[in-house]
């Protein structure tokens, strides 16, 4: 059984824990602000949508004092701007935004959540220029490459899109972390590990792989409550997650194994509240079936 996780690779590369913590931008996205569309993706809940920065050294002390309890004196951090899209907006603020976050000297790494399509020229230069302060992390919202699926959850861009900001990316030294939902309406399980493949084949140095969960107040609930789709069951979405994990070279790295939303706005599937249970589930899974990524290439 192997599978390359975060972890473990955080562990070997810096010697101790490694924590992450969520910062905001207060950046918009070009699908919520009337540019591509004014609805967001169709699962996307819009909390915490373009809210302000705030204080950056305050948003940091606030997400330090969240892993107090397990972070020792040793440990290090990833500064992550995770909600909405991180790179859409003034470089100059971006700037000052990433340059803050970067700061503190146990941050070792800068991780940024954005849109293949929000990443011109300038911001490229900005991140070649941090990356070779500390090392930058770029996430990639994929998903899908399939594109009845793309259009379902409104993407709102094509495939080419993708290729052209991770080769972007790549040939600046940057790390590309690539995310996949798994679930998604109409797709099977050899549709998923088409995607995983396609992932790994892509160049992408990291992988998410999410659940596809409906929260309260998205389209996604509503096409749910009216029966168009259903959610995965534990097993179903543990078999599909195993046939991606041996769709993907055994280098890249697993920065997640599932996602959750939140407790009070989930409405399917009820299982993925709990996360403990989830993953001791996945684990044994993987131990029983002897999993090994790549093992399908």
């Amino acid at each position: 059984m192997y599978w390359n996780s975060l972890n473990g690779w955080l562990r070997a590369q810096c010697g101790t824990k490694v924590y992450k913590l969520a910062l905001s931008s207060g950046c918009t996205c070009p699908n919520r602000d009337g540019t591509l569309g004014d609805r967001g993706c169709i699962f996307c809940d819009g909390a915490g949508a373009f809210a302000e920065a705030g204080d950056i050294p305050a948003q940091i002390a606030a997400a330090r004092a969240r892993v107090a309890a397990k972070a020792g004196p040793d440990a290090r951090y990833i500064a992550y701007f995770q909600s909405f899209t991180n790179t859409y907006g003034p470089t100059e603020r971006l700037r000052a935004l990433y340059t803050a976050a970067m700061a503190p000297p146990d941050v070792v790494i800068l991780s940024i959540a954005t849109r293949p399509d929000c990443l011109g020229p300038e911001i490229l230069a900005l991140l070649a220029e941090l990356n070779c302060i500390k090392p930058v992390w770029v996430e990639l919202g994929l998903q899908t490459i399939h594109p009845t699926s793309a259009a379902y959850i409104r993407r709102g861009y094509d495939l080419p899109v993708y290729e052209t900001a991770a080769a972007n990316l790549r040939a600046l030294g940057i790390t590309v972390v690539t995310h996949q939902i798994l679930g998604l309406p109409g797709e099977t399980r050899a549709d998923m590990a088409k995607t995983a493949q396609y992932i790994g084949q892509s160049g992408a140095n990291g992988v998410k792989f999410h659940l596809l969960h409906v929260l309260r107040g998205t389209d996604l609930a509503a096409d749910w409550q009216a029966g168009k789709f259903q959610a995965m069951t534990l097993a179903d979405y543990i078999a599909a997650l195993e046939d991606c994990i041996r769709s993907i070279p055994r280098d890249v790295v697993v920065h997640r194994l599932t996602g959750d939303g939140a407790k009070r706005d989930l409405l399917a599937p009820l299982w993925s509240g709990d996360k403990k249970r989830v993953l001791n589930a996945i684990h044994a899974a993987f131990a029983r079936d002897d999993v090994e990524q790549g093992s399908a290439l």
